[in-house]
């Protein structure tokens, strides 16, 4: 199976269960999910008060995907053997848990503390991650992409919620202190996930039978050409995405601009990215996922480009908004490519392993952003080292997506 392989005609009366999770899950993505805009806008902001050093002050959100990288490995499969909800609620406790020790630890102005508030936040991006996965469960092949879309469309309500609470909450206090009632707040997002979550009707994790498939290993999924480019334009996409976006709040506010103009840009980079997931799943059934991601490949670079050519707060818009939008076509796009590559008992590992990934070149990403702004001797000049980074990462998937084409030509 390739990812050049057309997809399956939809079941529509087999879907009427998916359909039911897909509009719980896509109440969790609007509601839950605008936690991590309010972690993103304020996470770095909050750093630069608290760190000791300039070159740490991303580090908190670069904690929090490290925790994601590194949760999902054993996430994923616990899933796999005791159902979605079960991890669904562990996420949900623990980004309740950790935006209250945020609002806490910048209370009490301790960068530690911030940073193991931010571990349990991503425990909870991790879970979030999985809402796409969860949303096929129930799915017929043809509606697999279209349920994904959907579900990370929910993202778009989340675009206004999370700077909202962030523009209502601060302002009100000096220094970092202005953050603990935009931290209470997230905290608080995650409890609604105890309620959505026993809605769910997903398909139960039943015992592993004698001489079942097992499945391969992950070596040998990493030996799929398909699996193997679906994972780096995701891992591209994603970590692209974060490099530039952790940056922005920086570099707005560097640049002049208020913090409410800041959680401005980053509310419309955030509708760019959940907005097109209306019809994302309906250009891909038509035009295939490679088209998709090829084209999510090509808005990203074009973000970089607009970046590059000026300061302006409309460069900030534009650029942000092409990103989300490039972030929406590559990433879904090489998710449905990985839902078409693996086998039903290949789920947990292959999905654990994608996300463990994926979020690993994101924690890179994320740290290199704080630290190219960092290390930069004025704003615009970290600015445009951060967009530049960009190039290769774009070269590596550009070329892999080229190399599986003309693979499965030659196959065919």
């Amino acid at each position: 199976m390739t990812s050049l392989d057309p997809p399956a005609a939809t079941d529509a009366r087999g879907d009427r269960r998916a359909w039911r999770n897909v509009i719980v899950l896509v109440l969790a993505q609007a509601i839950l999910g605008a936690q991590l805009s309010i972690h993103l806008i304020v996470g770095g902001l909050a750093g630069v008060v608290l760190a000791p050093s300039p070159l740490l002050a991303t580090l908190p959100v670069s904690v929090m995907v490290f925790s994601s990288m590194t949760t999902a490995p054993w996430l994923s499969p616990l899933m796999q053997r005791r159902g979605r909800v079960t991890g669904f609620v562990i996420g949900s406790l623990a980004g309740a848990a950790g935006g209250l020790l945020a609002a806490y630890a910048v209370w009490a102005g301790s960068f530690a503390l911030l940073l193991a508030a931010l571990y349990l936040v991503g425990i909870y991006q991790s879970a979030q991650g999985f809402y796409r996965f969860a949303a096929t469960d129930a799915a017929s092949d043809g509606f697999k992409p279209k349920a994904i879309s959907y579900v990370l469309a929910g993202g778009l309500l989340s675009a206004f919620v999370g700077p909202a609470i962030v523009k209502a909450t601060t302002g009100g206090a000096a220094g970092a202190l202005e953050f603990v009632p935009t931290y209470v707040g997230a905290g608080l997002l995650s409890l609604v996930g105890l309620v959505l979550f026993p809605l769910l009707d997903l398909p139960r994790a039943a015992p592993k039978a004698a001489g079942a498939p097992a499945g391969r290993t992950r070596g040998q999924l990493l030996r799929d050409p398909a699996i193997v480019v679906a994972i780096v334009c995701a891992m591209v996409s994603y970590a692209l995405m974060t490099l530039v976006m952790t940056s922005t709040p920086l570099a707005v506010v560097g640049c002049g601009f208020a913090t409410a103009t800041a959680a401005d840009v980053v509310q419309w980079h955030v509708i760019a990215m959940f907005g097109p997931s209306f019809f994302t799943g309906h250009l891909i059934a038509r035009f295939g996922t490679t088209a998709i991601v090829s084209a999510g490949l090509g808005l990203l670079a074009a973000a970089g480009a607009v970046a590059l050519s000026g300061v302006e707060l409309w460069n900030f818009y534009a650029a942000l908004v092409l990103l989300g939008l490039g972030w929406n076509f590559g990433f879904i796009g090489a998710t449905t490519m990985l839902t078409r590559s693996h086998a039903p008992e290949e789920r947990g590992t292959v999905q654990g392993l994608n996300d463990a990934l994926v979020f690993g070149l994101v924690t890179v990403a994320s740290l290199s952003s704080g630290g190219l702004m960092g290390a930069a001797p004025e704003v615009v000049a970290g600015w445009s080292a951060v967009n530049l980074a960009m190039v290769p990462f774009l070269a590596l998937a550009g070329g892999s997506l080229v190399w599986l084409a003309v693979r499965g030509r030659r196959a065919a």
